[in-house]
Parts: structure tokens; sequence; C-alpha cells
């Protein structure tokens, strides 16, 4: 979406700092963003409501914000120092799809939500959605990043979180709760996007897959498989 069109931007942007550790290997950065993700997740998770967990709030923002630069620094340092692989590319998509899904269950089993079920959901919705770009590759041999993308949906995680931490110090209260089967749920910025995430995770699952839908059918009209128990032509 928005904020995948500012790739080229952001690249020119972190040159600079590429070039001043183009001595490191990029798995490093992949492997160092893991646990500070996580960490920043699990200080979201364990927030009190109060001016302390506010603080623990802020904290997690700055974690997770460390961890999504980490993330991607990996990828042009591969490039400018010519360490491009292939286990390096499967190796961050498998930590990004990690950290998407701790992420989301920590914000939703929070105090700020306080429904683990809902984050499990949103969680799933979210990796099938990533699921349905990365099986598009594989069978038609181009990835598929239509939908609620991933930079999208951190960019929304990190601001909520920290709008949640000012929220508590302003002592701003919650807008209500939501109606029918969420009405267990406060409304604020937490828990308006973990709703976000869960439906952009179904949105991006249903628009990839009907492209993906487009593009393998002509796949399959320019080039068939060849078929198990079609006659053999004669010679």
């Amino acid at each position: 979406m928005a904020l995948e069109k500012f790739r080229s931007t952001w690249e020119s942007i972190v040159n600079p700092i590429v070039d001043s550790i183009s001595t490191w290997k990029p798995s490093t950065l992949t492997w160092i963003a893991m646990p500070l993700g996580v960490l920043g997740g699990l200080a979201v998770l364990m927030a009190p409501n109060t001016p302390y967990g506010a603080n623990m709030l802020f904290g997690g923002t700055i974690l997770i914000t460390f961890a999504i630069t980490l993330d991607a620094l990996d990828g042009p340092l591969a490039g400018r120092t010519g360490q491009v692989t292939r286990w390096g590319d499967y190796l961050d998509h498998t930590f990004d799809r990690l950290l998407d899904a701790v992420w989301i269950v920590c914000m939703a089993g929070s105090v700020f939500v306080g429904d683990f079920t809902l984050g499990l959901a949103a969680a799933w919705l979210i990796l099938l959605g990533s699921y349905m770009g990365t099986q598009a590759q594989a069978v038609a041999g181009s990835r598929n990043y239509r939908g609620f993308g991933r930079a999208d949906r951190t960019i929304l995680t990190i601001v909520s979180i920290a709008l949640m931490g000012a929220f508590i110090h302003f002592e701003v209260g919650d807008f209500g709760t939501y109606p029918g089967m969420l009405d267990h749920i406060p409304i604020n910025p937490i828990s308006i996007v973990v709703l976000i995430s869960a439906f952009g995770g179904l949105w991006t699952f249903l628009i990839r897959f009907v492209q993906a839908q487009h593009e393998i059918q002509n796949i399959d009209r320019e080039d068939p498989l060849p078929q198990p128990n079609a006659p053999k032509e004669s010679e």
C-alpha cells in the first residue's frame, strides 16, 4: 500500500548506515532483531494501565522500532555487500512472520484489549494474508504484495503503542466499548489497530487470492502442465 511506495526513498536514506556496517553479516541483524522484537511485544503484554505501564509501552515502542530498523537494514546490507542468499531471505521472512504474530497477540492480550482469542484470530488472518503472497510466488513465480502490507501494519502498531502510553500520561480514557460480540473490549489506539490488522489480514487474503487466480490461470492457458493420463503423440 502507501508505505510500500516509499521503499526506494527509504533505501536511499539507509545507504550511509549500510556502508558503516558493511563488515557485518546481514543475518546478524536478523538475529538481533528477533529478540528485540519479542521483548518489545512482552513489554506491551505486561504493561499495567498506570504511569509505570505507560513507560513500559514507550520502552516497547523503542524496542519494536529498533527491531524494525534492523529488519529493514539486512536486505540492503546483503545487496550492497554481495551477500544475498536464499537462506538469508528465508530467515528474514520467517522472523517477520513470527514477530507479526507475537506483536498482535501481545497487544490483544494486554490489559488495553484483554482478549487473547482475538489476538490469535488476528494473527491467523495476518499469517494467512502473508501465506497467499508466498504461495503465489511458489506457483506463479512472482510475489504478490497487494493488500494491507507489513509496513503499514507495523507503523500503525508502533504509533498505537506510543499513543496509548501518551493517553495514560495525559489521563485520556478509553472511548467506550465496541458493540455486539466485542462489547468487552475498550476502544483505544491499541484495540483499534488489533481490529484493523485482523480485517486487513482478511482483506489481504481475499485480494491476493483473486489476483493470484487471474495470474495463475493465465499461465495455465499459455503453458499448460503435462497431464499424466494424456495420450502420447505418435512419432
